[in-house]
């Protein structure tokens, strides 16, 4: 659950962002490019962004994300902290028209986005990977996904059905799903690593 940081009151915090952003950062270090321009999808309170421009500089971090609220929370974080490198966020919708500004970027990421939005926003990310990104470029995704049409923990079964409850075209997805969509959009499976509290570490590179 987002909660505002203290201080100004709209940088919001989330328990898992800082949990789990080390696994992911490790993960990154090993496939984003040496420098250039990262574009996250739904980056949600910020911190991760703010958290992967610290570590990464030579890259660029665009953030990006629908929601206004999140926007001012990306902003305030990204004033807060002052890094040069890290862009004010964009406000993006996977499903709709996509700003000029997010054109050409040398890397995606997107994390915890595809289990709490319809699968046509994972079919939209998929297709914008594999139109903008470039020749080797790679999409890496974090979250919850369903292997051989198995959930990876009964934590993971209980936390699909309680999101199915909550909007029946969320839920977790079937990474072999996943997997012919994006092969379809002209990326590659490129390497699935098991990283903390049940999640997967999944990087597409386009052909």
């Amino acid at each position: 659950m987002e909660t505002p940081e203290n201080g100004d009151g709209v940088r919001l915090s989330t328990p898992a962002a800082k949990r789990n952003r080390e696994p992911i950062l490790a993960l990154l270090r090993e496939v984003l490019p040496a420098s250039g321009r990262v574009l996250e999808i739904a980056s949600g309170s910020g911190e991760h962004a703010v958290h992967f421009a610290q570590h990464l500089p030579a890259l660029i971090w665009q953030p990006s994300d629908p929601s206004a609220q999140a926007r001012r929370s990306i902003d305030a974080w990204r004033r807060h902290v002052g890094l040069t490198n890290l862009e004010a966020p964009l406000a993006l919708d996977v499903t709709g028209a996509w700003p000029e500004s997010a054109d050409e970027p040398s890397a995606m990421v997107c994390i915890n986005m595809l289990h709490i939005s319809p699968w046509a926003a994972t079919q939209a990310l998929l297709r914008e990977a594999g139109r903008r990104l470039p020749e080797d470029g790679v999409l890496v995704v974090y979250g919850p996904f369903m292997r051989k049409g198995e959930h990876t923990a009964a934590s993971n079964a209980a936390f699909d059905a309680d999101l199915r409850r909550r909007d029946p075209a969320w839920g977790i997805r079937s990474l072999e799903d996943v997997t012919a969509e994006a092969e379809a959009c002209g990326l590659d499976l490129q390497r699935v690593d098991e990283l903390p509290a049940n999640n997967l570490g999944v990087v597409f590179r386009r052909r």
